[in-house]
């Protein structure tokens, strides 16, 4: 296992050394998205319509975070269950979708198409969403305002602390240590 640090957005040559069991801290631009916004991201393919944010080369943060309280950037900012992103995330990652950051387990589907676009899955520590907001320094609602906390945010973090969980070639570190 390395610590690596990477600057988005993620390159081609940063996903090649990547293996499952990294510790990764990426620094630059990554966008937020859930259920809902995935749902809408999905919809807007299928009609040949544009994403609200130029998905190549992307990362996204499975995140809906709280309301920041005064003077801070974000509220808190914990990962949640990528598993329900999972019957749209096979498509984002064919368009060109690189890092995915979440927790959880991912279908045999998403981890084909990781495969097959070399990509990677990221996990954040669950339940450490106030530590992870730390390193949120600035957020902007771009798209589906409407969504409230689901909204797709555009995110500048510094040095967010993750772990390759899902690697290039689809070594997996879930099933590696047996964790359910």
């Amino acid at each position: 296992m390395k610590e690596i640090k990477i600057s988005l957005p993620i390159k081609k040559e940063d996903i090649e050394n990547l293996q499952a069991g990294d510790y990764v801290y990426l620094t630059g631009t990554l966008y937020t998205a859930r259920d809902a916004a995935h749902a809408r991201m999905y919809e807007a393919l299928i009609n040949n319509e544009e994403l609200p944010f130029d998905i190549e080369g992307s990362t996204i943060y499975y995140l809906g975070p709280s309301p920041a309280r005064p003077g801070q950037v974000i509220g808190s900012a914990g990962p949640t269950t990528s598993t329900r992103m999972d019957k749209y995330t096979p498509a984002l990652l064919d368009k060109g979708l690189k890092g995915m950051i979440g927790k959880g387990r991912r279908s045999p589907e998403v981890i084909e198409a990781i495969v097959r676009n070399g990509a990677v899955y990221f996990a954040a520590v669950g339940g450490a969403g106030a530590l992870l907001s730390k390193c949120i320094k600035k957020a902007e609602v771009i798209a589906y305002d409407d969504l409230g906390t689901e909204a797709i945010r555009k995110l500048y973090v510094e040095d967010l602390p993750l772990i390759v969980v899902i690697d290039k070639s689809g070594e997996n570190l879930y099933s590696r240590v047996n964790i359910d």
